[in-house]
């Protein structure tokens, strides 16, 4: 299928492995222009080394986007480089955290702020060139924890719910200028220096047993699947589809 990506401006925030490379790599095969981003400079590197058969259409960033001012500094660079950015992926988030039933304040504040506000500042930046354009597709990478209960730390599950709902809600605000938001929840994706990996490592028998009863499919996902969601949910073929919440879980979420 053409997903008419050709030439299009893609903003990865949080791309130089796993979920975020993937989604790149895809948009780059779909002929579109890329900015790949991240804090770690040899990550980033890799990454942009990884993509190398595509370097005319491929722009690499090294910024922290939890700071406002690196968020409109990465853009800037980005409207430089490619012009204005018809697609956001706003894959900014880390589940790790204290899993207690007293969640400590600062700890409260601390996922909030990385897996809320941190999407929320870095839409805010990027709508106004597309309110002006009427035109554009946001993507944000949600979680399971956020759909229903889980095991997750309380904050992380919390911050996520609520993303969820500002996602929903903006979606109805900003339709009529013809830019849609979305949202995929992933279930649990298995790659190079993610999380899994290293729970593998440690615990093999205890998180093959946990996939073998809670995911239907009875096995990982990848991050190239998730991928295939969010080329989809930005492109053109999704074009009367905003607000949603596309879980790619293997089966494993009950409430949706």
């Amino acid at each position: 299928m053409n997903l008419e990506l050709q030439d299009k401006v893609a903003f990865i925030a949080g791309s130089s492995r796993g979920i975020g490379l993937a989604i790149a790599r895809g948009f780059l095969k779909e002929g579109a222009r890329v900015i790949i981003t991240g804090r770690d400079a040899s990550s980033l590197m890799a990454a942009k080394d990884e993509l190398i058969i595509w370097e005319n259409r491929l722009l690499a960033i090294q910024c922290d986007l939890m700071r406002e001012e690196e968020i409109h500094r990465a853009l800037s660079i980005s409207q430089e480089a490619f012009g204005m950015v018809d697609f956001l992926v706003a894959n900014i988030g880390n589940g790790r955290g204290d899993a207690g039933n007293i969640p400590d304040p600062i700890e409260w504040q601390r996922l909030m702020d990385i897996n809320l506000n941190a999407g929320v500042r870095m839409i805010s930046a990027v709508l106004p060139s597309m309110i002006q354009s009427n035109s554009g597709s946001i993507v944000i990478i949600n979680s399971i924890a956020g759909i229903e209960s889980s095991s997750a730390p309380l904050p992380y599950s919390a911050a996520k719910a609520a993303l969820w709902n500002y996602a929903k809600n903006l979606s109805r605000r900003i339709a009529i200028a013809g830019i849609r938001i979305n949202s995929v929840a992933p279930g649990n994706i298995l790659f190079s220096g993610g999380s899994w990996e290293k729970h593998l490592e440690s615990r093999k028998a205890e998180v093959e047993a946990y996939i073998e009863q809670e995911v239907p499919m009875k096995r990982f996902g990848s991050p190239d699947e998730i991928a295939g969601a969010i080329l989809f949910l930005c492109s053109p073929r999704a074009s009367f589809i905003t607000g949603a919440c596309l879980v790619a879980d293997g089966g494993q979420n009950r409430s949706q």
